[in-house]
This record gives structure tokens, sequence and C-alpha cells, in this order.
């Protein structure tokens, strides 16, 4: 098993995965002589995907790597000397390029360890440090964060509904593009999948890959029976076969005449595939001949667009599927394209460096607006290490001896804090620009999403109406952060 970072995983340099529009605010604070000016900034989501009441942390390995690697080399420069406004004039000074050429990260970063649950509003990475550096980092945090932290969320619902089932991620062909399947493989693997047919993420990561065969085999031959018995003879211990090319149940009896033929040489079929068709009765029908037959522990395999309601169906209809195989819905999470994480200014050195100057979005929606600080999530747990509720607090300011929790987007739902049993979330990854945290490996981090996801109360982890993890501002904090919007928010005449 690969350990963590993943290195080279983001050399040549790709310090141009950003939006223009970090480049020329980074320009303009180092124009304004406010490049070096200590900022924090949080990486969180407002809302858990697919209406759930949870999400798993992932991609922090993606951005660890892609931060050690935060280096513009020379085509990256000449790339930007040739940009022009629409003037014609060179977008950028000659000698900030010089500057960019010698930029190198130096930012303190903490993170919540992947495979953690998270909550909406948690912050999932704080950044702080120079400004120009903190403000540069945002899209690539982002889009590295987002989407492994959405992929491993929906394996860990697929899980759910699987139970003790094999969990297949078989997506690389319909993923978006190379770079979205490789990391696609890698969250659904971390949320709680078994395997993956993609075997660049298994050469890459360690994961464990497995694969039939395609309807293309079948009608090869001339066929279907001297297609599995092809098959067997090229993988006599290793063999599954997919039987629905023509008829699904006739397709059944042909792979049971050659599991007999291999049975007979000292091998055993592995299991037999269902790509299409009723799903449910077909399983059942298939288990029948091949329980009949003596052929009780060959595995019966799913596709076929398969997600978590599915499933659900399926078992509920008395499927008999040991292995599911999840594709297209599960790499592209099919029903949420994208988590909708967001990267916010939270607090600025004051310019005479006597403190610190914190800072708020505004927003008509008050779940849009940002919260001030520099915070830190602690998980207030019970005896079983089961988590009960989360705190976000400052910490740059004393926490008052009782802590009361109050919900960021409805003050009048507030909760006294009397347990003794804490974590902190955020961890220390990088001390200025230096990696300080030795990252777990995979492997590590999916037991920890197992574990985790399992330790939520069944109430939160339900797809339906899911109940709403206590997550709450420390009321100091929550004081604080309405104080700062009456004052940035202008006083309209009635």
């Amino acid at each position: 098993m690969n350990s963590a970072p993943l290195s080279g995983l983001y050399a040549p340099s790709l310090s141009l995965l950003t939006d223009l529009y970090q480049l020329t605010m980074a320009y303009g604070y180092w124009q304004q002589g406010m490049q070096d000016r200590e900022a924090v900034f949080h990486l969180y989501f407002r809302k858990p995907p697919f209406g759930g009441g949870y999400a798993v942390a992932a991609g922090l390995a993606y951005a660890v790597d892609w931060l050690e690697q935060l280096q513009f080399s020379p085509d990256d420069l000449a790339y930007l000397a040739s940009l022009r406004g629409s003037k014609g004039t060179a977008l950028f000074d000659p000698k900030f390029l010089d500057y960019l050429r010698d930029l190198r990260f130096t930012c303190d970063v903490d993170a919540v360890a992947e495979g953690t649950v998270v909550f909406g509003n948690e912050p999932l990475v704080r950044v702080r440090g120079p400004l120009l550096q903190a403000q540069l980092v945002e899209t690539a945090l982002l889009t590295l964060v987002n989407f492994q932290t959405l992929i491993a969320t929906k394996a860990a619902r697929i899980r759910e509904v699987a139970g003790s089932d094999q969990i297949l991620e078989f997506g690389l062909r319909r993923a978006q593009g190379f770079d979205g399947g490789l990391s696609a493989s890698r969250a659904a693997y971390l949320g709680g999948g078994d395997g993956t047919s993609n075997v660049l993420a298994g050469q890459r990561f360690g994961i464990p890959v497995r694969g039939t065969h395609a309807h293309s085999w079948v009608m090869a031959f001339d066929d279907e029976e001297t297609a599995f018995s092809a098959y067997a003879q090229a993988f006599p211990d290793d063999s599954v076969f997919l039987v629905d090319t023509y008829d699904t149940l006739e397709g059944v009896r042909h792979a049971i005449n050659v599991a007999r033929q291999m049975r007979a040489q000292g091998h055993e079929l592995g299991g037999i595939r269902l790509d299409s068709g009723d799903l449910a009765y077909l399983s059942r029908e298939a288990r029948a001949l091949l329980d009949e037959a003596g052929f009780t522990d060959t595995r019966i395999v799913a596709s076929n667009d398969l997600e978590e309601n599915l499933i659900t169906s399926l078992k509920q209809q008395g499927a008999r599927i040991d292995t599911w195989g999840v594709g297209t819905q599960l790499v592209t999470a099919y029903n949420q394209p994208a988590l909708g994480g967001v990267y916010k200014l939270a607090a600025l050195r004051k310019s005479d460096d006597s403190g610190w100057d914190y800072t708020v979005k505004l927003s008509e929606q008050i779940i849009k607006t940002s919260i001030p600080g520099i915070l830190q999530v602690r998980r207030y747990e019970n005896e079983k290490g089961q988590p009960r509720a989360d705190m976000l607090y400052n910490t740059a300011e004393p926490l008052p001896e009782s802590l009361t929790i109050v919900d960021p987007t409805d003050l009048t739902r507030r909760r006294s804090i009397r347990s003794t049993n804490f974590r902190e979330l955020l961890e220390p990854i990088f001390r200025r620009g230096e990696l300080v945290h030795q990252l777990p490996t995979l492997a590590e981090s999916r037991a920890r999403a197992l574990r985790e996801v399992q330790s939520l109360d069944p109430s939160i982890r339900r797809f339906l109406n899911p109940h709403v993890y206590p997550v709450g501002l420390e009321a100091t904090l929550h004081d604080y952060r309405t104080q700062l919007i009456l004052e940035k928010r202008p006083q309209r005449p009635a």
C-alpha cells in the first residue's frame, strides 16, 4: 500500500492551476505592499451534499503534494508575461514576475484528517501566512478538496446501504477526464469502496484492482459458452463471466456448464456479472440456478448505474447480489455535481502589527455570511467516543469557563456544553511552508472513514430528512460575529 504524501503527483509545475483573478489579486497586493501582511483563510462547505447529514473529508493528500510543488517555472512565467490587458499592454509588471519566480510557500496549514466526518460551516483547511500566498492557493485547494470530499461522501453512503457486501468502483470510462477518474477512484476507496477497475489508481495508491470482461469478449467468439471457456483458460482461478450479452438466464446456464468443466480441473468460478435488466429478479433466478448446480460460493456481481437509492431498493426487493459494481453515479456524483465549498478570508493582521482585524463576508442569506476569527473545530464526544456536538471557536481569544454553542443560522438554537471529552479536528500540516505532519496511508484514512461514519447516530446517517448534527459557534464568537455584521451592514432608511 502506497503511503502519503503523493510524491510528485503534481510535477512538473501545476502552479498555474488557478483562476486568473487569484493572480490579479496577488499582483494588486504586491503593488500595494500588502503581500506579506499576515492573513487567515478557511476552506469549508455550507451544507452536506446529497441532502445528507454529513460529509467525509478527503483530498488533503493531493493538496499537500500540490503545495509542496508550488513554484513558478520558467514556462509558467513566460506564459504570464505573454498575457495582455484590454489596451494591449502587459497584464503583469516584469518585476512582479521576478517576485513570483522566487516565491516559495511559507504559510501555516492546519487541516482535518482525511476520512473524518465533517459538517456544514466547519473549516476543513485553515491557511495562515502572507496574504498573497494564502490568496494564491485558494482555487487549487478548493478543486482538490471539494471533489474528493464529494466522492468520498457518496462512497460512504453506498457503503451504508451495501453493508458487508463488496463494493467495486467501475467508473473510469465515465469520469470527468483522466484526473477526475484518478481522484475519484482514490476518494471512492477512501469513502468505503473495496476496489477499483482503474489500474493507474491501483498503481498510484495501492487500491485493489478488480475486473471481469466486456460484452465484446463474448461477441468475439462463435457462441457464449465458448467465450466463457476461453476466458476460464486464461484466468482459471479469477474468472467472473458477464452473462447478459444475449439472454441473461441462458448466460447463467452457460456459465454453469463452464464452471463444471473448471471444477473438474480443480478450479472454481469466481462469479457472474449482471449488467442490465431487472436486477432483483435476475439475481434471485441466477442464485437459484447456481445453488441448484452446486455453486453456492459463486458470487453475483451487479452493475448498471447503481447508486445508494437503487441499491436500497434492490435489497428491499430481495436481490441476491454479493458485489456492487458502481460507476457513473459514483465517480460523477451524479445527483450533486459539486460540493460547493468556499474559501473565505477570516482575519488580517493589523498594519501596525498590534493585533487582528477579523473580517466577515455579508449576504442576504445568513447561511452565506462567513465566520470571522482564527477558527478551530472542537468535537465533543461521549464516553464511547461517539460525536455529540461540534464547537467552532476563535483560537486567538480566550474561552470562557462556561461554554455554550449557538447555531450560526439560528440564534435561538443553543446548547450548553458539559462534556469534558473532546478532540480538536484541525491538525498542523505545514509550519512556515515545511511539512510537519506524517500523513496516514490511504488504507488508514479509509479505516478512519468507516469507523467515523459508523460512530454517527443512525438518525444522522439516514438519507431522508436526516437529523441535523449540532454544530455551533462558541457564544462569545457568535456575539462578536453579530456585532461585526451590524457594523459592516449599511443602515437603510425605512
